[in-house]
């Protein structure tokens, strides 16, 4: 059995990215812990679980409790059945504080999540920089989903003034993706337009510039070491379509990319096979 640490942010990671790749490594015999900035209780993005808030009416007082569009955006049953699970495992109640891990796990997965106000905290953490660094540089197994590309995309080894990606090959939140969302939640939740965007663009830089993608492209070594699927790989139209998501027993909708030990999907679509893979590398 493996000893897994996930460190997470208090507010606004996403649900289904911790809480399955939890329920899956836990089903196959790993022992999973988790930590978060000072050891407080932690909270996914809530809007992610119910949908509520993700429609044009979503801030009306009443009318929110009515959820349309909602439904396509939030998570799927899976998810929402395995983040309530989440919700109630003595790991995940009783986490550790981020200045307190050590070196003392076997594998470390970096989840993801959208949303400005909880995440930024998470992303900008020099102290999980740190963590990252010793974890590639002890040659740990890695694993990071969707925005977790981009804290590892952040984290510079002081040996090299590198990212630990440089020379890796990786996928993470594509623009397509985060694209696509956004551009329904524009309309969608009007009043909140950069919702699905963690960072937007400053005068002068193009469109996309701050997407996941194009930043942790930027930390590579070459432009073509970021992967994602291309035309003729098997179930390409699946794994693309942004609503298809994978399943324990069914990897058609996933992708995902390993290079030695290091794991990493794109987003939560991704997370059951992300998970499998994972702890097939530990």
């Amino acid at each position: 059995m493996a000893s897994i640490l996930i460190p997470i942010p208090e507010l606004d990671f996403d649900p289904t990215e911790v809480a399955v790749t939890w329920k899956v490594l836990s089903i196959l015999g790993h022992d999973v812990r988790f930590a978060t900035p000072t050891a407080g209780p932690a909270r996914g993005d809530e809007l992610m679980v119910t949908g509520r808030g993700l429609d044009p009416w979503g801030f009306i007082p009443g009318l929110s409790q009515v959820v349309g569009i909602g439904r396509i955006l939030r998570a799927d049953t899976r998810g929402r059945r395995a983040y309530a699970e989440l919700l109630e495992a003595p790991a995940f109640r009783h986490p550790q504080a981020w200045d307190e891990i050590g070196g003392d796990f076997d594998g470390l997965v970096l989840p993801g999540g959208h949303r400005a106000r909880g995440m930024r905290e998470y992303l900008e953490s020099r102290v999980l920089h740190a963590v990252v660094v010793e974890a590639f540089a002890k040659r740990k197994p890695v694993g990071a989903i969707c925005h977790g590309v981009l804290l590892a995309a952040r984290s510079i080894d002081p040996a090299t003034g590198r990212s630990v990606l440089y020379g890796k090959k990786t996928t993470a939140l594509t623009w397509a993706l985060e694209r696509r969302a956004w551009s329904v939640a524009r309309v969608s939740r009007f009043w909140d337009p950069a919702y699905y965007r963690t960072y937007t663009e400053e005068p002068g830089q193009p469109v996309g510039y701050m997407s996941v993608e194009q930043e942790v492209i930027r930390a590579l070594a070459r432009p073509e070491d970021f992967l994602d699927v291309v035309p003729g790989t098997p179930d390409a139209r699946l794994k693309s379509s942004g609503r298809a998501r994978d399943a324990m027993q069914d990897a058609r909708a996933a992708f995902v990319v390993e290079d030695g030990t290091y794991i990493s999907a794109r987003w939560p679509g991704d997370a059951h096979t992300f998970a499998k893979r994972f702890s097939a590398v530990l």
